[in-house]
């Protein structure tokens, strides 16, 4: 998979949630959520979320706050892959909030 241009970089990153950030080769991302259930209960519906995709994120768990970085480790940066699933935790966390 080809990595993504700069431009397409910041067109992508536009379509997100503003809280989204570029960190070198990285877009990332934390959550918070009512408490450690909660954050539990949203990280396995992300791991179903990048299981289909095929996609799978770097994060981390601390009580009720996930963190969420993306990049396609195989192809060195980022791609579409990235900004698929962020969309789709994107559009799953407003379905929670």
């Amino acid at each position: 998979m080809k990595t993504l241009s700069d431009q397409q970089i910041r067109e992508n990153l536009q379509q997100l949630d503003s809280t989204w950030q570029l960190e070198g080769q990285f877009i990332k991302r934390s959550f918070r959520l009512k408490d450690f259930t909660a954050a539990f209960s949203f990280m396995t519906a992300v791991a179903l979320l990048a299981e289909k995709a095929d996609h799978h994120p770097n994060w981390e768990n601390s009580y009720n706050r996930v963190n969420i970085a993306l990049t396609t480790h195989s192809a060195g940066g980022l791609t579409e892959k990235d900004f698929y699933l962020a969309t789709k935790i994107d559009a799953y966390f407003r379905q929670i909030s």
